[in-house]
């Protein structure tokens, strides 16, 4: 009896830990892509823009704390997909240089967006989607 009894409550223990995991730790898809983002970020974006975001004065437009970012949603996930090319001012400086597209998935895209739009002071509580980059179009 006293085996059943260990058993029924070893079981109902298991149980109570599962729920709880369920219940304290779901996953959080905007977390999950600002993970994933930063590693494509070390892969393809940091040689230019720089591990701080900054960029290069004059030549790589900052990321940190980019009114760019922020008020141009749609031509920021454009340049990613597709390449930058000419005149964009990011925080009152304007910078003409040339962005090749780096072969990315819509997957990917929306990761290393979701990264950026919220790294160096930039906030974005609006996950960037897979489906919403696949719509973009050049």
């Amino acid at each position: 009896m006293k085996t059943i009894a260990l058993s029924f409550i070893s079981l109902f223990s298991i149980i109570a830990l599962n729920i709880n995991d369920d219940i304290y730790h779901k996953t959080d898809p905007l977390k999950e892509s600002i993970e994933r983002g930063s590693e494509i970020y070390a892969d393809f974006c940091v040689t230019c823009h720089l591990p701080d975001g900054k960029g290069v004065e004059g030549t790589f437009p900052p990321l940190a704390n980019s009114d760019y970012l922020k008020n141009n949603r749609e031509a920021s996930i454009r340049g990613v997909k597709y390449g930058q090319d000419g005149e964009i001012t990011v925080n009152g400086k304007t910078y003409n240089s040339y962005m090749a597209s780096l072969g990315l998935d819509d997957k990917e895209i929306a990761d290393v967006m979701n990264y950026i739009t919220n790294s160096w002071g930039n906030k974005n509580d609006k996950i960037i989607t897979e489906e919403e980059v696949s719509k973009i179009k050049k």
